[in-house]
């Protein structure tokens, strides 16, 4: 259910390396590797690095008067990531590489919620 999902977003970005839901303690539940170009990219670490990220964001947002945290996003000199609220507690994770469309990932990211919020709540 969730992998057709994740190849439907794939198909409409050019450039897509790897798309994985993720839950909040960075367990990956499903995952779509769209292309070679990975390398030795530990994507589970990943992961886990960019939503202990979100979370420290989240959590001096007061501070910061930034309101909730739902997207976060690096780049990098061989791929751009992007991590996206899906539904409380899950998030989607892109990964593309160099010369990708960010602004169509982050087009998908924003719809992302539509398409797995009903089986994630």
């Amino acid at each position: 259910m969730f992998e057709q999902r994740l190849a439907g977003i794939a198909s409409r970005l050019d450039g897509l390396a790897f798309a994985s839901l993720v839950a909040a303690d960075g367990i990956r539940v499903e995952s779509y590797t769209g292309s070679d170009q990975l390398g030795e990219l530990n994507t589970d670490n990943l992961a886990v690095e960019l939503l202990t990220q979100l979370k420290a964001i989240s959590q001096n947002r007061g501070e910061l008067g930034l309101g909730e945290v739902f997207e976060y996003s690096l780049a990098t000199e061989r791929f751009s990531v992007m991590l996206g609220r899906v539904a409380p507690n899950y998030y989607l994770m892109l990964v593309l590489v160099v010369g990708a469309s960010v602004g169509r990932a982050r087009f998908e990211l924003r719809r992302a919620p539509l398409a797995f919020e009903k089986d994630l709540l």
